[in-house]
């Protein structure tokens, strides 16, 4: 089934995520999908784990794109071409963690651009860019100030469940983001299986799905800065790290 009326409808007329999805677009001027920022970053910087995000800030651009995909797709008169969406064409949210960190959120759906997470790590020692498949390492990298490909890396520090499972190319590619779903919700079962704590607890999904209001009432109120729930109650002083998992899940 092809997107009714060239994907400029939504809600029941609709087609996929446009029934339920382009609504918020209308009704809220927020970061409407933080988990795909957070949900790696999070692990990495302990977050909830001996870390926590204390407070954010988030702002909005005018909102332009999907008027402007209506109108090109739709034509002026199509009735979606008046509707007033609130949601910015990019959000960015900036995130303050208790051990110093810095997280830069960007939630941008609208735009005519190519496919990007614009994932990018940066400490003390360098920097890492997904998207360009660049690194920098200081005293590492072959020459001062210049990128390097990140592939050797990537390979000398694969994790061994990636390596054990990468011949099963087909499981991995039906389930999703590129084989990522396959570990994670692998990972959710097996720690049920052996009465663990998952991975990805509802402390994490809450942590993370909180920055949508969150968000939006920074936006709301100029930017201002907004606290961040502690929904551990201050078990992430004690709970372990979880980043790279282990070999088994």
């Amino acid at each position: 089934k092809g997107p009714y009326g060239g994907g400029v409808e939504f809600g029941e007329r609709a087609f996929s995520e446009a029934r339920w999805r382009t609504q918020h677009s209308v009704d809220k001027n927020a970061d409407l999908y933080p988990t795909h920022g957070l949900g790696p970053i999070s692990p990495m910087l302990d977050i909830n784990r001996g870390n926590k995000m204390l407070h954010l800030s988030s702002t909005a651009s005018q909102s332009r794109g999907l008027n402007k995909y209506i109108v090109d797709n739709g034509g002026p008169n199509h009735p979606n071409a008046k509707v007033k969406f609130k949601l910015g064409d990019v959000v960015t949210t900036i995130i303050k963690c208790a051990k110093g960190q810095t997280i830069v959120l960007s939630h941008d759906t609208n735009s005519p651009r190519p496919y990007s997470l614009n994932f990018r790590v940066q400490g003390t020692k360098g920097l890492w860019m997904k998207d360009s498949k660049s690194i920098y390492l200081e005293g590492t990298s072959p020459a001062p100030h210049k990128w390097e490909s990140d592939e050797k890396y990537l390979k000398k520090y694969d994790h061994p469940l990636w390596k054990r499972f990468s011949n099963e190319k087909s499981t991995l590619s039906q389930s999703g983001h590129g084989g990522m779903d396959f570990f994670i919700i692998r990972a959710f079962v097996e720690a049920i299986k052996e009465t663990n704590d998952p991975v990805i607890d509802v402390y994490d999904a809450v942590s993370m799905s909180c920055v949508v209001p969150l968000s939006e009432i920074s936006i709301k109120n100029n930017s201002s800065s907004v606290q961040i729930p502690d929904f551990t109650r201050g078990r992430w002083k004690s709970n372990k790290p979880i980043f790279g998992l282990d070999n088994k899940y």
